[in-house]
């Protein structure tokens, strides 16, 4: 029929049909006809929408980065976001303007606000690593952004992806953390030199200490057999002292028995000592015999004494 169209919209649409200014009909995937000449129908999609985003910021040290992530997001209350932006399709379902693609440049806009003012605050190196913050802040605020209240937004997901460097500074970066690596392994290796250089010196302690107990040992065993050998030696010297003491004794009492016996002898006449000690020798009788006459020679007129006597005297003591 001329100048009417059949409109069937699917679930994931919102659409709404505008006759003299107002609002007729509207709901996702309803169907109706509509006279072209006298209506307007906006369409709003109502499915999660994927924003890819890649922007540069400056560091607080003045150095370039690449921010790089993806947000997500619904229409919530398309009223809101029709009575800001145009979303008027043609017969053939076509925008009419180009509105609907300002909404992407706008949370964008709003993102790459909030990340400025965050890359600002710390230097390159540390917003390198800082990616899970940054995303986390983004959402927080862009779901309290009054741009999302105003035209009936849901923010579902923001996510940063990367956060890079310019490939100079990039490079420039992993030559100084090689560096630093080459130095902890240097530090590395110098503290395992040190620790075998302490281990060997507390093991040649360990020795010397050991060593040292030994030696004291064979000293107090060479002390002990010194201390042994003295205590003989002083056993020997006192059995010596002793022994001396004892024969001194028995000198002692062997010169007291012949003083005795000299005392004694000094009583008894000479005569009668030597006849005792002679016996029946005749010798010794001849002699004490011419001894008695020498002495008692004034006594004698005279003494004729012959060979012949004397050798009959001696032969007969000699038979």
């Amino acid at each position: 029929m001329l100048g009417f169209r059949y409109l069937k919209s699917p679930p994931t649409r919102h659409v709404l049909l505008y006759k003299n200014g107002k609002v007729v009909r509207q709901g996702a995937g309803v169907s109706f006809w509509y006279f072209t000449p006298t209506s307007s129908v906006v369409s709003v999609e109502l499915g999660s929408v994927d924003v890819p985003f890649v922007f540069e910021e400056i560091s607080a040290d003045f150095q370039d980065l690449t921010i790089q992530g993806q947000l997500t997001y619904r229409v919530a209350k398309p009223e809101k976001l029709v009575s800001l932006l145009n979303h008027t399709v043609d017969v053939l379902g076509r925008y009419t303007s180009d509105d609907p693609e300002k909404l992407n440049e706008r949370l964008v806009q709003q993102i790459q606000k909030r990340a400025h003012a965050f890359t600002q605050a710390a230097p390159l190196q540390n917003l390198l690593l800082q990616a899970e913050q940054l995303s986390e802040l983004l959402l927080e605020s862009l779901r309290e952004s009054e741009v999302t209240e105003a035209h009936g937004l849901e923010i579902l997901t923001l996510s940063v992806l990367s956060i890079k460097a310019t490939p100079e500074m990039a490079k420039a970066m992993q030559a100084d953390a090689r560096e630093r690596l080459l130095q902890q392994a240097d530090h590395a290796v110098f503290a395992r030199r040190n620790t075998a250089i302490e281990l060997e010196r507390k093991i040649k302690e360990n020795e010397l200490q050991t060593e040292r107990t030994i030696e004291e040992k064979r000293r107090e065993v060479r002390q002990a057999q010194m201390q042994a050998d003295v205590a003989i030696e002083q056993q020997r010297a006192e059995l010596v002292e002793q022994q001396a003491a004892n024969n001194r004794k028995l000198a002692e009492a062997e010169i007291e028995t012949l003083r005795g016996t000299l005392e004694a002898l000094k009583l008894v006449d000479w005569r009668t000592l030597i006849a005792t000690a002679g016996g029946g020798n005749s010798k010794g009788l001849i002699a004490m015999a011419f001894q008695q006459i020498a002495e008692n020679a004034q006594k004698i007129g005279r003494l004729d004494i012959s060979p012949d006597l004397l050798r009959t005297l001696l032969r007969e003591d000699e038979e």
